[in-house]
């Protein structure tokens, strides 16, 4: 193999990466599901409403409250869970801002308070058994560099139930993971799972 065609295939298979990603983020702004707009209600939890959102990059502009406070980016995963927590609990976060990777703050010990959340957090393997309304954390991936945040909506003996918004336009807002014990710690079974996050004190409000 020549010089130049060393150079070619090796630019190539640079270029090739960066291809997918722009073609992975237009395609993800589209709406293939022709049985839903972006806007439609799908779901709720504690009366809380789940909203279409189409592919997984699109946005209809912030959401904020009467009083000016920051729900997100309409209808993103995170608009969901913070939305929950401002309409269930009146909980403002102080920092209003970042993506869904970023609620999740690794420099922080397992049950440390998360100051930019006004949450407990808690590291997927803690001692600390995650509960309904926690707010879960994923981290990002090859083709989704924020992140994803849900709420648990339910915990039985070996798994948990998570509502979530925005998890593509064939996905659906409820999901089952695996829940394990080992050695004393809790595992939610999934690969990107970082951890939990929880109010404190907990409110007593009721469930569905």
């Amino acid at each position: 193999m020549n010089k130049h065609r060393l150079i070619l295939v090796a630019a190539c298979a640079l270029l090739l990466p960066l291809i997918t990603l722009v073609l992975h983020a237009a395609v993800t702004r589209i709406n293939p599901n022709d049985q839903h707009v972006v806007g439609d209600p799908l779901d709720e939890l504690n009366g809380v409403v789940i909203y279409y959102n189409g592919g997984v990059n699109t946005t209809r502009g912030r959401n904020l409250s009467s009083d000016g406070y920051n729900l997100g980016m309409r209808y993103q995963c995170v608009e969901f869970v913070k939305r929950y927590y401002f309409e269930r609990y009146d909980h403002r976060m102080p920092d209003t801002f970042g993506h869904a990777k970023d609620f999740f703050d690794s420099l922080l010990a397992d049950s440390e308070l998360n100051s930019k959340r006004a949450m407990r957090q808690f590291t997927n393997g803690s001692a600390e058994q995650p509960q309904p309304d926690d707010l879960l954390v994923f981290g990002p991936w090859l083709f989704n560099r924020y992140g994803h945040v849900a709420i648990i909506a339910r915990i039985d003996a070996a798994s948990i139930e998570i509502a979530q918004q925005n998890p593509g336009p064939y996905g659906s807002s409820r999901e089952h993971l695996p829940l394990v014990q080992r050695e004393g710690r809790w595992f939610i079974e999934h690969p990107r799972v970082l951890g939990w996050l929880r109010l404190q004190p907990a409110e007593s409000l009721p469930s569905e």
